[in-house]
């Protein structure tokens, strides 16, 4: 050609080649790394979301937990751009540091509620799962008309009443005592309580405290809010008439309105997780009745301290248990027969616990020594077998 020193000549790449296409998929790039170890929290099997490379864990229905969020941000919003100056000046100035410590104090709470662990119970491995698989179906697989399965429940006896648990169907476990199964997050959660999608997240043994301070940080929040906006809707409704007063701060009216149908659902909750605190109760126990006298006279509840104080200090300043799920781990890679089993003086040795055992393993044998023929062998030595 002319003007040009060299030309390119098309040519078929065959597929999975490096000078393929980059869009296409069988290109490097849109095929994700195989060799790139992947973290626990990418192949979790509940109905979770995580953030921040599994820092951040969350349930999947995140839109009501946005929609408090940004409620609490611009209630608080138009009480510090609008009420705030006006009290600080013509009331005190220490409204606006009531304000922003109540407001920092809520957020922080619900933050740490939603984005934490609740006590999720990991789910039984494979060999666990088959294990009590077998204990519960028919031994060789021939029923016989005397032979009854075991349950699906064993019983425990804590503090001198017999707790039932119950078998997971989804996990392939037996849950622990006041632990169930969530229908939403799709886990088993110990010391559940309820799933909120005002928070985000559900309601457990790790998370429960800072819930019932957030909803109690809230509680005051809003009562605190309420009385700040109606005493500067009064004072200025002293130097003009009332209708003007609420003409000169529209956002006053705004905030009240929104104080006022929230707080009473925000206190009844309160009343209410304060009265589960102070009996070491759940949510779940209670609407169920667990502990309920209507159940029989020996019917109690076995977590109890015994009193008010005992109870609430029990719930709310016991140590945070570590989380059961290691989400930022890595996921162990399935091993192939050589490595899972080997030979050593004819016998296969297991090379610790590399996952789920493989259907069919491969001994790898040692090479066979070849026999000398020789008359001086001692005819009490053994000879090695092939």
């Amino acid at each position: 050609m002319k003007g040009r020193d060299y030309c390119v000549v098309p040519t078929a790449d065959p597929p999975g080649s490096a000078s393929a296409s980059p869009l296409s998929p069988s290109s490097p790039a849109a095929q994700p790394n195989k060799n790139m170890p992947q973290r626990k929290w990418e192949v979790h099997p509940g109905r979770n979301k995580f953030h921040c490379n599994g820092r951040i864990m969350m349930a999947r229905q995140t839109g009501i937990f946005y929609f408090t969020v940004a409620l609490i941000v611009v209630t608080c919003g138009l009480f510090f751009g609008f009420d705030c100056p006006y009290l600080a000046v013509n009331l005190t100035p220490a409204i606006p540091v009531i304000g922003i410590v109540l407001f920092v104090f809520t957020m922080s709470t619900l933050l740490r509620t939603s984005f934490s662990d609740p006590g999720v119970i990991p789910r039984a491995t494979p060999d666990e799962a088959a294990d009590i698989e077998r204990q519960i179906e028919v031994p060789n697989g021939q029923p016989s008309p005397s032979y009854r399965p075991p349950p699906r429940q064993k019983e425990v006896v804590v503090n001198g009443q017999t707790i039932k648990l119950k078998y997971c169907f989804t996990c392939k476990i037996f849950r622990p005592p006041r632990a169930s199964h969530c229908s939403i997050c799709d886990n088993c959660v110990e010391r559940f309580d309820h799933h909120c999608p005002w928070v985000g997240n559900c309601v457990g043994k790790r998370n429960y405290r800072y819930f019932y301070m957030f909803i109690l940080s809230l509680a005051l929040l809003c009562v605190f809010l309420f009385a700040c906006v109606i005493t500067h809707i009064i004072m200025r409704s002293q130097k003009a008439n009332f209708l003007k007063a609420m003409q000169q701060s529209p956002a006053s009216v705004l905030e009240a309105v929104v104080c006022f149908f929230s707080v009473w659902s925000i206190l009844g909750l309160a009343g209410f997780h304060t009265y589960l605190t102070t009996s070491n109760q759940t949510t779940n126990e209670d609407i169920k009745g667990s502990w309920s006298s209507k159940r029989g006279r020996d019917n109690y509840n076995p977590y109890s301290q015994g009193g008010i104080v005992k109870n609430c200090f029990a719930v709310l300043c016991g140590p945070t248990t570590p989380s059961l799920l290691d989400r930022r781990g890595f996921v162990e890679p399935d091993p192939t027969p050589q490595q899972y089993t080997m030979q050593m003086n004819g016998t296969g040795v297991r090379l610790g616990n590399y996952g789920a055992i493989p259907t069919h393993t491969t001994t790898v044998q040692p090479p066979a020594q070849p026999q000398q023929e020789t008359s001086d062998t001692s005819p009490n030595e053994e000879k090695p077998s092939s």
